[in-house]
């Protein structure tokens, strides 16, 4: 065997995509494994909140600009590439190879020891490749025209608490008793848990020798997905769901469909769909066991993965989730620091209150916003708003939270994005519903002295820079609504910390 226990301490560590659900708990196994880690991030804002911030070297850069990469890479040993862009729209596999081409070479020029890299399990079948398998595939040979030794390690479904994967099953089988579903569930995969997807990937760093090749990792179970929706209703005590199979339902269909039940948008569900139309199953001519021995406790089965992810779910202990990465940045969406077309012209909408409630019981109102807990008040025009999103291909309201009582700085919430966050003053969420413009929605807690006496002042912004005329429009038309919804919002807010001040 290669193997090593632990990472050298001499070696260097970079983790690309740590804003992303892989690597973010990637990041967490290997600092745990004592290694020394970099992590390179488009937006460091993302990544503030994590627990692990200030235990990381962090490299800001885009994944498409070469010095950046290299800069990062410098002094790196190991490289983990975890970079995709799925949500970049339908050219998606042409930034992809342009990104892996950038990287590969940069990481031969800094000198850099061994590249691995995540990518997806796919048989044909007599199937063409899907869009994004092909991608995935081909991201892997870019990497590898270089002379860094490249191991990819290929995985098919993700079990785990906020993976896209596990989401989709979740929301459609709870929302859905009765399925119609396209023939090709009737497919295989060999799902496996995101412990053990973490496990050899934090091997794989270990090796005492740089790896070439590729190696695939599954679970022990093999499933069709019609399966894999049956056991996931019996682990969550859910009545047997009723498949009915047709020959005609369509990916854009079938995505459109998963873009209304789950959380997953069209634009990312499209192309997971697609991915179905092949099998996923370790070809044992490349499994990694002949490389990396399986973990001394076994590898999880699909009711375990099942279990422990819901038991997560429940007890509010997700680590990460498919929506906090940059990577399912909405393709309309430029960052918010790129206001190439903003202007002059940004529109507010203010609402001030002052309270006799406490400035902690106010802060913790308003760190529980959306997700189960609502928009405090006119629910039913957010969720219009989120349908309105959902039904031309956005995010909506869905994506719900991670924790129903704490955020953190970079995750998402329902359609927004947390852009900053102060504990106990000021909350700033950034709008990725798909808007003719950029919008803001900010909340600033603080003690005040107001007609004489020492009171919180709770202070609610609305922010919206258009693009050109149909900006303007929009926020003519939206203007009523908020008149309605805001008012009631802080009002709302104050309620809830008077009442959280009474249960003291």
């Amino acid at each position: 065997m290669y193997q090593v226990k632990g990472i050298p301490e001499v070696r260097k560590v970079l983790v690309t995509g740590a804003s992303g659900y892989v690597g973010s708990r990637l990041v967490t196994t290997l600092l745990n494994q004592g290694a020394s880690v970099r992590v390179l991030v488009r937006d460091p804002a993302k990544i503030v909140g994590q627990p692990w911030y200030s235990k990381v070297e962090v490299a800001v850069g885009s994944a498409t600009e070469y010095e950046a990469i290299h800069t990062a890479l410098t002094g790196i040993h190991t490289a983990f590439y975890l970079l995709h862009s799925i949500g970049a729209g339908p050219r998606f596999d042409e930034v992809e190879q342009n990104m892996a081409l950038t990287f590969g070479q940069a990481a031969h020029d800094a000198d850099v020891s061994q590249i691995i890299y995540l990518g997806g399990i796919f048989t044909t079948g007599g199937h063409k490749a899907s869009q994004h398998l092909a991608s995935r595939a081909n991201t892997g040979a870019c990497l590898a025209q270089f002379k860094v030794p490249v191991l990819q390690i290929r995985a098919g479904i993700i079990i785990g608490s906020g993976s896209a994967s596990f989401e989709m099953i979740r929301h459609m089988t709870h929302r859905l008793p009765i399925m119609i579903t396209p023939k090709w569930v009737n497919n295989r995969t060999q799902p496996i848990a995101i412990r053990d997807v973490l496990y050899y990937l934090s091997q794989a760093a270990s090796l005492i020798t740089p790896q070439s090749g590729t190696y695939d990792i599954g679970g022990p179970d093999i499933f069709t997905y019609a399966n894999l929706i049956e056991e996931f209703a019996a682990v969550a005590n859910l009545r047997k769901r009723i498949i009915i199979k047709v020959p005609f339902l369509s990916v854009w269909l079938s995505s459109l469909w998963i873009g209304l039940v789950t959380p997953v948008p069209v634009a990312l569900a499209r192309p997971l769909v697609g991915s179905l139309i092949n099998e996923s199953m370790v070809d044992q001519r490349h499994s990694i066991s002949t490389l990396i021995p399986p973990p001394s406790n076994g590898l999880l089965t699909v009711d375990k993965a099942f279990e422990l992810a819901l038991s997560k779910v429940e007890h509010n202990e997700v680590e990460s989730r498919w929506s906090d990465a940059s990577a399912f940045m909405p393709p309309w969406q430029k960052t918010q620091s790129d206001p190439e077309w903003a202007g002059d012209a940004e529109y507010h909408d203010d609402q001030i209150i002052y309270s006799d409630a406490s400035l902690d019981s106010l802060w913790r109102s308003i760190e529980e916003i959306g997700g189960p807990r609502g928009w405090y008040g006119a629910d039913f025009l957010w969720w219009l708003r989120g349908l309105l999103d959902r039904m031309i291909g956005g995010v909506g309201l869905r994506r719900g939270r991670r924790d129903p009582h704490f955020l953190r700085q970079g995750e998402s919430l329902d359609f927004w994005r947390v852009e900053s966050l102060q504990t106990n003053y000021e909350l700033t969420l950034y709008a990725e519903m798909i808007l003719p413009g950029k919008a803001w929605l900010k909340f600033t807690v603080d003690e005040v002295n107001h007609d004489g006496r020492l009171m919180r002042r709770l202070v609610q912004r609305a922010s919206f820079q258009p693009k050109g005329l149909g900006g303007r429009l929009y926020w003519a038309l939206v203007l009523p609504f908020h008149r309605l919804i805001f008012p009631t919002m802080v009002r709302n807010i104050e309620k809830e910390a008077l009442r959280k001040d009474g249960a003291r």
